[in-house]
């Protein structure tokens, strides 16, 4: 898989996440899916999340995803150790759970092995 279809599903997964946690019935009390923390801020967090994997997908083509999964792996690694160091939020900003923790950490294994792990496609 090149790093720009990657990019193109992250994007896509991010913004669907983001729309989601905006709609009642699938975020309940402020758990998407009865099991994630979500709110407003941490909506628009995964929705500027999804619109720059695409931009720079489709913009700047492997370069752009390669260095989209750079930038964002390490963001979200800083995300994930200040989650498990506060517990319940980052920085006061957004509130996060165990589950949070949890799927911050996979998206950043993800992430940074795309970015640093992974070879750019050639361009066709």
């Amino acid at each position: 898989m090149s790093l720009k279809t990657l990019a193109y599903i992250f994007g896509a997964v991010f913004l669907l996440i983001g729309v989601l946690g905006f709609v009642p019935g699938v975020t309940t009390d402020g758990h998407l899916l009865g099991i994630f923390d979500v709110s407003p801020i941490h909506n628009v967090i995964h929705l500027l999340s999804g619109i720059a994997a695409l931009g720079l997908a489709m913009t700047m083509g492997e370069k752009g995803s390669q260095l989209y999964f750079r930038v964002f792996g390490i963001v979200y690694g800083l995300v994930t150790i200040i989650g498990f160091i506060q517990g319940n939020t980052v920085l006061g900003l957004i509130g996060v759970n165990m589950a949070d923790n949890l799927l911050h950490l996979a998206i950043t294994a993800i992430a940074l092995y795309a970015g640093f792990g992974m070879k750019p496609q050639p361009e066709m």
